[in-house]
Order: structure tokens, then C-alpha cells, then sequence
């Protein structure tokens, strides 16, 4: 029995796994339908099935992976960015496979989400250029022979490989492409990395001089837990804690996630936000590998971190760093990456916790921060974006004297800063909908809601589920069973922590905030699910009011002037600018009250303060997911 032990923390292989609650379904079981599927057709329409062609030269032009590897004759690489200095400026060598391939893993999750033809195609002879690129040991990466597994500073190896192996797997799981020679892929390309970088005899993280690339590397944990779910193999997740273990014990620009600090009460968040928010996935895989419980205390106190750098919408500070700062509606921003790799780690705490509590953190992110940081009717998404936001032409407002800023604007591409944020932006619906079903030993788990439909097996038998409803707009949602014979199994209902009511059409029981249907279930049959949400007053950690109904916050909209400044060769893809024709914070009332204006409409009224003239005024209210300039927070007056 192998053993090891780094940062006080011995792994016994195989013997101390911490039993999961729930499981991923394949990728693709469950498809989108309704606004969820129409905002990824628009997408595949817009940015994310464009990108190509908005940037040729950091995406089809250089084939990073494959004839343009990069070498020692490698010095830097123009990305079309504002520089920021010369000792940042190696990290850029590597930038192109995270454009890439993150981008790829979007549209390639889109495409089979949506069943769009002519996205498969360009997938199918993605697919195989990318297969033609393995090297016989096994070798998918960026780097020539001479220079892979071979560096003493800022390197992109495993971060490349996160990159390209998570879209990779999409395909596998879903049966775009060969199943049995994708995973093979995979499995060559993760046993390469454990044969140069052995657990006993090697220091991946040791580097003298750290950037992004070799900090996000550590995220090449998403694919070793993948591949130990697909394949039952332990010694993915071995590696897998190796990885977080041996990270912590490094000096690193990105230091938040080391186990040191995290167990040190005056630490602080302070790091790049989208490396803090992604590096949660990678302690959450390793605490689960080891059954440690020094990590399961580290688990705990790093989300509670997490919290307090959480503004109403969900959106993490990131902007880009957090700073040792919290979470201030106004004077804080998240970038859109951030939103993403949050989300994605609250779905990872989902289904190995079973907690429904990270349900609501998801529902939260994707509804409110990543809706909110969309434009509403162009194809184009904000950088950075704020919860009040009053000011979108560069810096966070118009008197903040940030010289080059350009991140708070809406753009299809953003590459005077990093094409990084408009790639997100097309995996995070995906995500949502792959974590919508799960499953347990009993059966399936709706863990998130929203217009869907789940094909899968049970005991062999295909069922199908669709999930009509227009949450989270609305909040009756039905359940429409098919199946070919009658079939017993249990259906988890997630009850969300804002239901002030719930009812369902068939008898059931509550456990731990879901509800439970065991039966035999019959074809045709319909399961009614029903939610009463109420509008709430909340405040946040600034002591800030603001409103909620259901899992919506809720924002005063505020007119804007909108100029185009920035047109693409493409017709339709533009940057735009947007700023308040008046600015008007409006102040909390104590005595005020908010109501909905419509009942068949998500529009509400709130008396609140108008701060030129002290007196009360009735404002409108509406869901900040539709908004583009916006107040979600009012002070005390």
C-alpha cells in the first residue's frame, strides 16, 4: 500500500475516500429548452460560434497545440492586449491555448446542447486535428520535446491541458466522436503528466517566478476527478491530492488556496479572483480523495471566505484582484470568468456534498451576476461589471482615475485586455444545465430547475423527463415522465431556501430540504411542482439594503446613453459604452413598502428616497438579469 505525506497530510491510497452524495450524469443527457436553450442558440449565433473569426489570429492562426508548439526560440507573443509590463508579459506565450480551448469546450458543449449541425461539423474536424496532435507517449500539450516538463518559472503545461481535455471529455461523455478513442486520448494524455510529474519524485509547482499559467494549472484536477468518475481509477484522484498538497507547499503568486493560509485566521483573500474561485474545486477534489479532516477544516473556513467577498448578485470581487477587500456593490467589480469558475465549483460541492444550499448559490450566480453581466440584445458581454452599476466606458466610474482601464464595457471579444471572458461566458450555461439531474442511489436528483430535458437510463430502462416551466420567471414547474414500461424509482426535488410555500400533485415526503417521490413511476405521468416566492428584504455585508423575490435580485434600471465605439469586420459584432443620463442613488425607507405592479409581470414598485429632495418616490424594480445600467443596493439615509 503506497503512502506519501506532504504538508503534515498522509494519503493512504484508496482507503480514505469520502463517500459522495451524488452523481454527474453524462454530458448531454440533459439539453435545454425554453430561454436557456434560445440564449445558447443566440450565443452560437453571436460570440461564441464567431470567435473564430473575430480573432482568427489568437484561435484557427496559431496552432498552438500543434505545428506552433512553442519552443525556447519563443520569447513573447502579441496578443492584441495593452501591455502591463515585461515580467507579465511571458505568461502571454501561453494565452492563446486558454483562448482556444476554452473557448472550444463552450461551443463544443453548446453545439450538442443545442444539436446545431453546423457547430458539430467544425467540432468533428476540431476533433480530429486534435487527436492527429498526440504525441505516441501520450503527450497533449503547447510545448516542443526539449522544453515540456522542463521549466524553472511561468509555464502554461497543465493549464493548457485543463483546457483542452475538459472539452475533450464533453465529447466523450456525450458520443460526439469516438467514445473509446476519446477517453484513450484522455487517459494517455493524464498518464503522461503523472509519468514526467511522479508523485514521489517530482515538484510540478516549484517554480522560481509564478504568473497565471502555472497558478491555474492546478485546475488540471477538473480532468483527474472526471476521469476517476468515468473510470472508477483511484490513482487519478491520488494525483489529483498530490497536486493540491504539493501546490500549497509552493511559493506562488496565487497563494490564497495553500493550506498554511487558509488555516491562518488573518489571512486574507487577496489573489487573482478567477484563480481563488476555480482553486475551491481543486481543495474540494482533495479533501474528498483523502478524507483528511485538517482539509475538510480548510474546506469550510475557505468558503466562509468565499461569503464574505459575495455581493447580492452572487458575483465574487474579482476585479481583478481581491485585495484583502469584501464585497461592496458599488465600489467593488467580478469579471466574468470569476462568475463562471464559481458557479462551476459550487456544482462540483453539489454533487459530492448533496447540499442543496450550494443549489441556491448557483441558482443565485447564473441568474443574477451572469445575466447581469450580459448585454441584453447585443452578442456581447461586460469584462468587469459591478451590482450598481452606473458607468460602463472603461474604469468602474468616471472619477476613478484608472489610466487604460477598458474592462467595464460590453464587447464581443475584450482583447485589449485578455480574450478570456467572452469564452466563459459560453461554457457557464452549459455548466448550469449539465449539473440541472443528477443521480443518486435511489434514483435522480432535480438539484437545479429551468426548461430542460433529461434522457437517461435507470436499471437499464430509458426514461425521459422534461421539465416545462419558465423558472426562474415563473414557478410552477412540470414534470413530464416517458418511459416504455412502468418503472420504480425515487425523484429528488431540491426545495429551494427561498420557498416560502411548496406543494406537490403527488404524496411524498421532506428530508433535509428535498422532497422525495418514491414510486412506480407510469408513462405519461406528470409530477407538479409549485414554489411561492415573496419578495424579501435583504442586507449585505456592508449593511446595505436590497430586494429578492424568489432566487431573482431585484434593481432599479437606470437609463443610459449607449455609443458604439469599436466596430468588427464582422457585421453585427461591436464594443459599446454605456453611461448614466442622470444619476440618481436612491436611499432605503424604513417606512416604505414594495409590491408587484403586475401580477403576471416581474415588475415591482418600491418606495424609496430620492436623495435631492428627501422625500418619498414609488421606483421601479425588476429582475437585474435584464439590466444594463442598474441600482440593487440603497443605504440608510
Amino acid at each position: 500500500m503506497k503512502w506519501w505525506a506532504l504538508t503534515g497530510i498522509i494519503i493512504l491510497s484508496g482507503c480514505m475516500n469520502r463517500q459522495e452524495k451524488f452523481e454527474y450524469l453524462q454530458f448531454g443527457e440533459v439539453k435545454p429548452t425554453g430561454w436557456i436553450r434560445e440564449q445558447m442558440d443566440r450565443d452560437l449565433a453571436g460570440f461564441t460560434g464567431h470567435l473564430d473569426e473575430l480573432v482568427p489570429d489568437l484561435t484557427t492562426k496559431d496552432d498552438i497545440y500543434g505545428i506552433n508548439r512553442l519552443s525556447k526560440r519563443d520569447k513573447n507573443k502579441d496578443v492584441g492586449n495593452i501591455k502591463e509590463g515585461a515580467d507579465w508579459e511571458i505568461q502571454y506565450l501561453w494565452w492563446n491555448s486558454e483562448t482556444q480551448s476554452n473557448w472550444r469546450d463552450g461551443e463544443i458543449r453548446q453545439a450538442i446542447l443545442t444539436g446545431n449541425t453546423e457547430q458539430l461539423s467544425k467540432i468533428s474536424t476540431y476533433l480530429q486535428h486534435i487527436l492527429s496532435t498526440q504525441d505516441s507517449n501520450g503527450y497533449l500539450g503547447i510545448y516542443d520535446k526539449k522544453l515540456r516538463y522542463n521549466f524553472k518559472s511561468e509555464n502554461g503545461e497543465l493549464w493548457a491541458k485543463a483546457t483542452l481535455l475538459r472539452g475533450m471529455l464533453a465529447c466523450c461523455e456525450s458520443g460526439t466522436g469516438d467514445r473509446h478513442l476519446l477517453l484513450n486520448s484522455i487517459e494517455r494524455a493524464a498518464k503522461d503528466v503523472m509519468a514526467n510529474y511522479p508523485i514521489k519524485d517530482s515538484d510540478p509547482f516549484g517554480v522560481q517566478k509564478s504568473f497565471a499559467g502555472i497558478c491555474h494549472g492546478l485546475v488540471f484536477t477538473d480532468v483527474l476527478d472526471r476521469l476517476h468518475q468515468l473510470t472508477g481509477k483511484q490513482e487519478y484522484l491520488d494525483y489529483a491530492a498530490f497536486l493540491y498538497l504539493n501546490y500549497s507547499k509552493s511559493k506562488l503568486m496565487e497563494e490564497d488556496i495553500c493550506l498554511d493560509n487558509i488555516l491562518n485566521p488573518r489571512y486574507k483573500l487577496k489573489g487573482h479572483g478567477v484563480h481563488t474561485y476555480e482553486h475551491l474545486r481543486s481543495l474540494t477534489v482533495a479533501y474528498y480523495a483523502t478524507g483528511d479532516i485538517k482539509l475538510k477544516k480548510a474546506l469550510d473556513i475557505y468558503l466562509r471566505r468565499i461569503d464574505s467577498v459575495t455581493s447580492p448578485s452572487g458575483g465574487p470581487v474579482g476585479d481583478e484582484w481581491i485585495g484583502g477587500r469584501k464585497a461592496d456593490a458599488s465600489q467593488t467589480g467580478y469579471e466574468y470568468c470569476s462568475i463562471h469558475e464559481l458557479l462551476d465549483s459550487y456544482s462540483l460541492l453539489l454533487q459530492k456534498t448533496g447540499k442543496p444550499d450550494f443549489g441556491d448559490k448557483i441558482e443565485k450566480l447564473f441568474f443574477n451576476a451572469a445575466q447581469g453581466a450580459r448585454h441584453p440584445t447585443e452578442s456581447s458581454i461586460a469584462y468587469l461589471k459591478s451590482d450598481n452599476s452606473w458607468y460602463m466606458c472603461g474604469p468602474l466610474n468616471d472619477t476613478i482615475p484608472v489610466i487604460r482601464q477598458t474592462r467595464y464595457k460590453y464587447s464581443p471579444v475584450h482583447q485589449d485586455v485578455a480574450v478570456c471572458c467572452i469564452p466563459n461566458a459560453g461554457r457557464i450555461a452549459p455548466y448550469y444545465v449539465r449539473s440541472m439531474w443528477m443521480r443518486d442511489g435511489a434514483g435522480l436528483v432535480a438539484a437545479l430547475y429551468g426548461p430542460s430535458v433529461l434522457e437517461t437510463s435507470i436499471r437499464n430502462q430509458k426514461v425521459k423527463i422534461e421539465e416545462v416551466t419558465g423558472y426562474p420567471n415563473n414557478y410552477t414547474i412540470r414534470f413530464k415522465f416517458t418511459l416504455d414500461n412502468p418503472l420504480k424509482f425515487t425523484v429528488k426535488f431540491r426545495i429551494p431556501a427561498w420557498a416560502k410555500g411548496v406543494s406537490l400533485n403527488l404524496p411524498h415526503t421532506d428530508k433535509g430540504n428535498y422532497i422525495l417521490v418514491t414510486k412506480t413511476w407510469q408513462n405519461g405521468e406528470e409530477a407538479v411542482l409549485e414554489f411561492t416566492p415573496e419578495i424579501e428584504l435583504r442586507h449585505d455585508i456592508k449593511k446595505q439594503a436590497y430586494y429578492t423575490y424568489g432566487p431573482l435580485v431585484l434593481a432599479h434600471p437606470v437609463e443610459g446613453n449607449q455609443s458604439i465605439t469599436k466596430e468588427f469586420p464582422l457585421p453585427g459584432f461591436r464594443d459599446l459604452q454605456v453611461v448614466a443620463r442622470e444619476k440618481i442613488e436612491y436611499l432605503f425607507n424604513p417606512n416604505g413598502k414594495i409590491e408587484q405592479a403586475d401580477p403576471k409581470k416581474l415588475i415591482f414598485k418600491a418606495d424609496l428616497i430620492n436623495p435631492k429632495t428627501m422625500q418619498p418616490e414609488q421606483v421601479e424594480m425588476v429582475p437585474m438579469g435584464g439590466t444594463i445600467l442598474r441600482q440593487v443596493t440603497f443605504k440608510e439615509k
